[in-house]
């Protein structure tokens, strides 16, 4: 989900003006992801689709669309478990921040142990090649590839082994920044395959071979994929549509984001009155994908609820009656903190309004009139139905 970019200086620019984004500062974002239950309820929104799920021999396969930290993943992967225990996973988690793979790294010991029907993939490719496991042509030569067979029985064994891969991961995945927007890019892509030794026999067909690009997806969890504030056309074009085009038959992709419809952008708009970085409702997006796949992918169905069911809150976690005893400084910057970062404000901006005091004020406001803080994101899903339906002339024909 949310990523760590180094700072980028861009030609014609000193150390004091350089292009930091808020919402890629790892300080902040941590921040954010411990104060708020954000990624927790995303996890439960997702295990809400997998009751759903009709996965096919020989594996039960999982594209998280921006792997972050695991927090979503790995609760996605208990609530697997605990449904299909004894079915294979092919689990592959996008991410291009080397810290947020080796987080990630940490915490799956236990899923190898839990699930020894496991395989893991991480990889740092673009989201038109992550789901291939394959670059485009001009990069295939630069591609970085491992597999990894943990020996050893238990979690602590596991732990270990993956530890030592810590200076692989720090050496592929490194970024330069784009020359043309700052953002960051793989120097070389990369793909890490890990999967438990004493499994190696009945996980043959689902580990993933170098060169192989037939891959297809059961589930795709795409939460947070993009920048709030591009438009319609660009999200689907560059995110959600190759997504999309990886489900496998029965398949579904899970989109969740920003709205803005919550207490958190009433502090925001307390200090930039016309901000509005929620450009592109899931309405909006869907009909970009109905636009853009509609005619070449006519498998896909389009899936929306009303806001009564698409709509879910997550909140500013706060100790028990701080807003009636006081709300104290520490709380006071976790929840600006929160809402700046949900709404992608940058620090050139940032810097400015925090010298002057008020957004205190303003949050303190926002937080004793709601007795708390919280914030609505939205959902949506692609579905790729099992066998396209027939037109009343194709029945006709065909009889």
């Amino acid at each position: 989900m949310q990523r760590e970019v180094r700072p980028v200086v861009m030609p014609g620019t000193d150390e004091s003006t350089r292009a930091f984004r808020f919402f890629d500062n790892r300080e902040k974002y941590l921040l954010f992801v411990n104060t708020c239950n954000e990624k927790q309820v995303i996890a439960e929104r997702v295990a809400m689709e997998v009751r759903s799920l009709r996965p096919t021999p020989p594996a039960l396969r999982l594209f998280d669309a921006g792997m972050g930290d695991a927090t979503v993943l790995t609760r996605v992967m208990r609530s697997l478990h605990h449904r299909y225990p004894t079915v294979p996973f092919l689990v592959v988690g996008k991410e291009i921040s080397h810290e947020d793979v080796r987080i990630s790294l940490e915490k799956m010991a236990d899923r190898f142990y839990e699930h020894p029907l496991t395989v893991l993939v991480v990889t740092n490719m673009f989201y038109t090649e992550a789901p291939r496991l394959y670059p485009s042509p001009r990069r295939e030569q630069r591609l970085n590839w491992l597999e990894v067979a943990l020996k050893g029985s238990s979690a602590f064994e596991f732990d270990v082994q993956i530890r030592e891969l810590e200076q692989r991961v720090r050496e592929w995945w490194k970024t330069t920044p784009s020359s043309r927007t700052g953002n960051p890019l793989y120097a070389a892509p990369s793909v890490m395959v890990i999967y438990r030794k004493d499994q190696a026999w009945p996980l043959e067909p689902v580990i993933p071979r170098r060169g192989d690009t037939d891959r297809e997806y059961d589930l795709v969890i795409a939460a947070q994929p993009y920048r709030a504030r591009l438009p319609a056309e660009s999200k689907v074009r560059s995110v959600l549509a190759p997504l999309a085009c990886s489900l496998a038959p029965g398949g579904c992709m899970v989109v969740i984001q920003s709205t803005g419809k919550d207490p958190a952008m009433e502090i925001i708009r307390g200090v930039w009155p016309s901000e509005d970085p929620f450009v592109a409702s899931r309405r909006e997006l869907l009909r970009e994908l109905r636009s853009q796949l509609g005619r070449t992918r006519p498998e896909l169905r389009y899936l929306t609820h009303p806001d009564s069911r698409a709509q879910f809150r997550y909140e500013l976690q706060l100790p028990p009656d701080e807003v009636e005893a006081g709300i104290n400084t520490s709380t006071l910057l976790a929840g600006w903190n929160a809402a700046a970062y949900v709404a992608q404000i940058e620090d050139e901006r940032l810097r400015p309004a925090m010298s002057e005091g008020r957004y205190l004020d303003v949050t303190s406001e926002v937080l004793r009139k709601y007795q708390g803080l919280w914030f609505v994101d939205e959902s949506f899903v692609v579905a790729r139905v099992r066998k396209s339906r027939k037109t009343g002339r194709e029945r006709a024909r065909s009889a």
